[in-house]
């Protein structure tokens, strides 16, 4: 069993572009695995990014750089530049309420925030958003938000995640301080042993670096192969996956998921009624049927 503490934020571009490489970690290791999302908090104010020059429009400009990671887009200038605070509570008043809920809020704001033209701190999105999510009290959650025990949870994830000073993250130039103390980016993840040896992989990185730090921790853990059929990729998890998710993580050691080929894969179990697709962005998400 190894601890990874996840230091993350919904409204991180970087964050969602590594949604194939933690999939694929969520597939190889399974329940060996004990993740702790941190939320980061990024902006209380949207007048943060706008003081620093963001515009709708330069932010859908930008967006357009994270195609070659794969995962859905639509580059639209939305309304008005967004601040992060409320989607972050909504995930902590999740954790707190309905924990086994806490990934599929995560990535459902994720997905409100990157496929669609909804603006990421109104109430409609974020009501439209945990809609997505089965089994879940979306009104329960929504009232929580700014209850004090969420405003306090969420105040210690955004002190966890201003610790980075003095830390290979800092250490490997992919930590940020951009309100007075040095933070971890997203994403970054820091892995713990039992016996509370640590290593860390801050901000952006590949699979390959993940997949030699738990080498380096733990070599008796049981390394699941690639899949070789996409609906067993669906059945592995709860939530809904992108494409270049499922491509990820059918894609042999070292080699580049081959999206065309895992798209070509999941029409056929569409047509065949083993999944459901889902329109999103330039792209969809698929999940198994019933």
């Amino acid at each position: 069993m190894l601890e990874v503490t996840h230091f993350t934020d919904p409204g991180c571009p970087w964050a969602y572009s590594a949604s194939p490489a933690l999939s694929t970690l969520r597939w190889r290791y399974g329940a060996q695995l004990r993740w702790t999302l941190v939320t980061i908090g990024l902006a209380e104010d949207p007048a943060l990014y706008e003081a620093r020059g963001y515009t709708p429009l330069k932010s859908a400009i930008g967006y357009t750089t994270f195609r070659r990671f794969g995962m859905p887009l639509l580059a639209t200038p939305k309304a008005s530049i967004a601040a992060t605070s409320p989607a972050c509570r909504t995930i902590v008043a999740t954790r707190l309420a309905s924990p086994e809920h806490e990934l599929a809020v995560f990535r459902a704001l994720q997905f409100a925030q990157f496929t669609t033209g909804a603006v990421l701190d109104a109430p409609p999105t974020l009501r439209t958003a945990l809609l997505d999510v089965a089994g879940l009290d979306v009104d329960a959650i929504l009232a929580a938000i700014d209850t004090p025990a969420v405003w306090a949870a969420y105040e210690a994830d955004r002190a966890r995640a201003r610790t980075a000073a003095g830390t290979p993250t800092e250490f490997q130039g992919r930590s940020a301080n951009s309100d007075g103390a040095v933070r971890y980016t997203a994403p970054s993840l820091v892995f713990t042993t039992t016996d509370g040896r640590c290593l860390e992989a801050g901000g952006f990185q590949p699979v390959e670096a993940y997949d030699v730090v738990i080498a380096n921790l733990d070599p008796t853990l049981a390394r699941r192969a690639p899949a070789e059929d996409p609906v067993e990729v669906l059945e592995a998890f709860e939530h809904p996956l992108a494409t270049v998710e499922v491509a990820a993580i059918m894609a042999e050691h070292l080699a580049e998921p081959r999206v065309g080929r895992a798209e070509r894969a999941l029409l056929e179990t569409v047509a065949d009624g083993r999944a459901v697709q889902r329109p999103a962005g330039d792209s969809a998400l698929w999940a198994r049927s019933g």
